[in-house]
């Protein structure tokens, strides 16, 4: 008989993981998000999010069998989707998505893509510092491939397939085959996914706030498949408003909440003004990165010392999207991206006479500034009664008034540490004419 453990997990009550599942979150891969924290610096300003990327793997492997089940899937594609949940974010960055982008500039893959090639044994699955305990370890691919899962196929269910998955209208009329196994891929990637509705459960636990409540026992019920795609029945209706409510107030109050924000931003230009080499990162936790910097010495040292002590920049200029206009967006646009803030960043240490380590910005998106509705993972797809397929916002005006929601709450933010604050604040006037 394999060996098995129930995880008793505080969002989903008892988890039960088995054989091959409990063989690979014993591996050094998984044991290493035991200290990759879900929230990057989340815990400055919710004490209590300290929760860890390997819980989230859990739940969202937890939910995507009773996914699995509630769509009827067969044992080797339960299998096979129930393993991308596990591993899923195998290959974040310590941190978490804190330090995505940089990961991603020096690997050239981003942490899905880098997933793949752990995963099917391209590249190292642990540091040379652990030769000792892991040498000749075999990849994850190789042990899940001898219990008839497809190291490929779960790669795929990882990295965004491509699919019609966001082609609506190729799925309101009934066709007479499935064109892809798109529906196995949105139990990861999807409007109504697993991996969506545990971090948003999860989070919301522990930062101890109430947005995140939801219904997913609902959720699920209601799933079924239609020519290849996931859709809820008209009794979930509810419970996907609800969904895309926690969603949008949770991106609000939490993953966009300015602090955090800005204590991100620092970590993140101490780390790359380091020097340090960065190229094994996604082996690495948070408190290898600190650790590192730390002993890099100079203003990284003094910078990431500061966050964990709470020393973090203060905000000496914004503009929230309540004053916003077409002028002030349009001043905004050139710098809405990731080299875009950069660039301000210099423009304005340049005006005000600083180091531009010293100054941070973040901007909202190019689409958000440009007032697109934000669709994405919040077209639910809703079959009435008559076997029809429709967008979720077809039925709810609460879902429509959801896309066209800014979630940020702010355009810009400039900040600098408490001393340098008055400076920039006219710099960023200066460089933006707001």
């Amino acid at each position: 008989m394999s060996r098995s453990k129930v995880v008793q997990d505080p969002v989903h009550g008892n988890i039960l993981v088995g054989g091959l599942f409990l063989d690979v979150v014993d591996r050094p891969e998984m044991q290493r998000l035991r200290s990759v924290r879900q929230l990057g610096l989340g815990h400055l300003v919710f004490p209590g999010a300290n929760h860890t990327r390997f819980e989230h793997c859990l739940g969202t492997y937890h939910l995507s069998g009773r996914m699995a089940r509630a769509i009827g899937l067969d044992r080797t594609d339960s299998d096979t989707v129930r393993m991308a949940g596990l591993l899923h974010d195998v290959c974040h960055a310590p941190f978490s998505h804190c330090m995505e982008h940089t990961m991603e500039e020096v690997t050239g893959l981003d942490h899905m893509e880098l997933a793949r090639s752990l995963i099917t044994g391209k590249i190292p699955n642990h540091a040379d510092v652990d030769d000792d305990l892991f040498d000749g370890m075999p990849s994850i691919g190789e042990v899940i491939s001898r219990e008839s899962i497809d190291p490929k196929e779960v790669c795929d269910l990882i990295a965004y397939p491509d699919s019609a998955k966001d082609d609506l209208d190729f799925f309101t009329e009934r066709k007479d085959h499935f064109p892809s196994n798109d529906y196995a891929h949105q139990i990861i990637h999807g409007p109504v996914d697993a991996d969506q509705m545990d971090y948003l459960m999860r989070d919301a636990y522990y930062t101890g706030l109430s947005h995140g409540f939801i219904d997913c026992d609902r959720l699920i019920n209601t799933m079924n498949v239609h020519n290849d795609r996931i859709v809820l029945r008209r009794g979930g209706i509810t419970a996907a408003e609800g969904l895309m409510v926690s969603r949008s107030l949770m991106y609000t109050s939490v993953y966009f909440h300015e602090t955090t924000r800005i204590a991100e931003r620092m970590l993140v230009k101490a780390v790359e003004a380091s020097g340090i080499d960065l190229s094994q990162m996604y082996l690495w936790t948070d408190s290898d990165l600190t650790h590192r910097v730390v002993e890099s010495g100079g203003k990284s040292s003094n910078c990431i010392r500061r966050i964990m002590n709470r020393d973090i920049n203060k905000k000496a200029f914004a503009v929230y999207s309540a004053d916003m206009d077409d002028e002030k967006a349009s001043k905004l646009i050139p710098y809405a991206s990731i080299e875009g803030a950069e660039r301000l960043e210099q423009e304005i240490a340049d005006q005000a006479d600083l180091d531009v380590f010293n100054v941070c910005a973040e901007l909202t998106t190019k689409a958000n500034l440009q007032s697109k509705a934000n669709i994405g993972k919040t077209d639910v797809s809703i079959m009435d009664d008559e076997g029809k397929v429709k967008s979720l916002t077809k039925f709810s005006p609460i879902a429509r008034s959801l896309q066209a929601r800014d979630p940020y709450g702010w355009a810009v933010l400039i900040s600098a540490p408490s001393m340098m604050c008055e400076q920039v604040e006219k710099a960023s006037r200066k460089v933006l004419g707001i």
